[in-house]
């Protein structure tokens, strides 16, 4: 009898080991994979994702091609890991007018691949198996999987909406925490809360009172605050972006992170910072080493100069920290209005790219889908796209899963757009009305 290959015999054995890692159990679905997918297939207008379709400022895309075509060649080389030391001394420089304080770029501040590496940075470093994270509904949906990655267990505590009494649109202030419920998520077990002021999604923009109760409570139960501020210049109304970190007892338990990408309308450079004390960020620096290691040199060279100039310019009308958000606020009245006017109602944010509206009354133009558990927003969201063209995000995809179901009734739209992008959409809800009402 002729002896079998052994080695033919290896080669065709599957592996009965499991493949995944633990940690990624549960974690695999992400919203932004079928949404955009469904946005490129169907949409006309696409009010989904949240990034401008307006171009960056010209002085930072003249940094950049400066930066690329000057002299300079080791621009084209490795920097700092932890940051392009002209970066990181900006951002000192600027964050200390901000926050009142003496910084030291080298240990005060780190840069990273966009505000995400950020975020991965900080739960990795600062949460350990079993510690708890509590996260403020609705959350930008990557904080549940980064706390799940790190071992960690979020805990959820709702904004719950009131409505005003005399008919007017809701604001996002009227989304509040319940100091009561809140207090009760802080435990011996709690290690971190995340903070992200203005929010995503809904636009809110926590006040001095509310940052203040956050701030007590991290005081009181010895709790990090991961503080979230990727749209801190975008603010509407005269509103104030307050950093919690320059609350009391709060600078040694926070980091806060920020974005050039949201800063400066360029998102696609992926250029983010964490801010904080030295005590915290040498945690980070440990995860970003042996991570990504670097970020790209000619991008943080352009986003440098781009605060070099914000810096001279602070508070002064010519700012594009001044100007940026006027525009915004222009292009999400008429998006307001326009949505407002063919019965979703509007939640007029307080800052951010976003906004949330109701789709009660739509109800009856989306067929039922038998036997489906999707949720009501997710079949609304994906109607729309394929029959009118419009791509936008369900507001219960910011929900815990416990949470979800009682927040069915909302989509978000991004007005970080052209004028024409804006008016295609308003054509887009005009001739549905028209539909509606014929």
């Amino acid at each position: 009898v002729k002896a079998s290959n052994p080695l033919s015999f290896s080669l065709q054995a599957k592996m009965s080991k499991p493949v995944q890692a633990r940690r990624l159990e549960g974690i695999d679905k992400n919203i932004w994979v079928e949404f955009v997918k469904l946005a490129a297939t169907y949409s006309k207008v696409n009010l989904g994702q949240g990034f401008p379709d307006f171009p960056a400022p010209d002085f930072l895309t003249e940094a950049f091609t400066r930066a690329l075509s000057g002299g300079n060649h080791m621009l084209h080389q490795y920097t700092r890991a932890f940051g392009h030391p002209p970066l990181v001394k900006v951002l000192a420089q600027f964050f200390e007018k901000l926050l009142g304080r003496d910084l030291d770029p080298m240990t005060n501040v780190m840069v990273t691949v966009g505000a995400y590496q950020a975020l991965f940075c900080c739960f990795q470093a600062l949460v350990d198996e079993g510690d708890e994270v509590i996260i403020i509904e609705p959350f930008f949906d990557c904080y549940e999987p980064m706390v799940k990655m790190a071992g960690g267990i979020p805990v959820f505590v709702p904004l719950r909406p009131n409505p005003p009494k005399d008919g007017k649109l809701m604001s996002s202030a009227d989304w509040q925490l319940d100091p009561a419920e809140l207090a009760s998520k802080f435990s011996e077990r709690t290690k971190a809360i995340v903070l992200n002021s203005p929010n995503n999604p809904l636009g809110k923009v926590f006040s001095r009172r509310e940052l203040g109760l956050i701030a007590e409570l991290c005081v009181k139960h010895d709790v990090l605050c991961i503080s979230d501020e990727v749209y801190e210049w975008l603010v509407y109304d005269g509103k104030q972006h307050i950093r919690i970190a320059s609350l009391q007892g709060m600078w040694d338990r926070t980091v806060i992170i920020g974005s050039a990408g949201k800063t400066f309308s360029a998102t696609g450079w992926k250029v983010g910072w964490v801010v904080g004390p030295n005590r915290l960020l040498q945690h980070l620096r440990t995860v970003h080493q042996n991570s990504v290691y670097h970020c790209a040199t000619i991008a943080q060279e352009a986003v440098a100069q781009g605060f070099q100039r914000e810096l001279m310019l602070y508070g002064k009308p010519e700012s594009y920290f001044v100007q940026l958000p006027k525009e915004l606020q222009q292009k999400r009245d008429w998006l307001v209005q326009s949505l407002d006017g063919v019965g979703m109602k509007p939640i007029v944010p307080e800052g951010t790219y976003f906004l949330v509206a109701d789709i009660s009354q739509f109800k009856s133009d989306v067929p039922d889908v038998p036997n489906s558990d999707e949720p009501y927003d997710y079949r609304f969201a994906k109607w729309m796209v394929k029959n009118k063209g419009l791509a936008a995000i369900p507001l219960s995809a910011f929900y815990s899963e416990a949470h979800k179901n009682n927040y069915t009734n909302f989509i978000r739209f991004c007005f970080a757009k052209e004028e024409a992008t804006l008016k295609a959409a308003n054509d887009i809800l005009q001739k549905w009305k028209q539909e509606k009402t014929s």
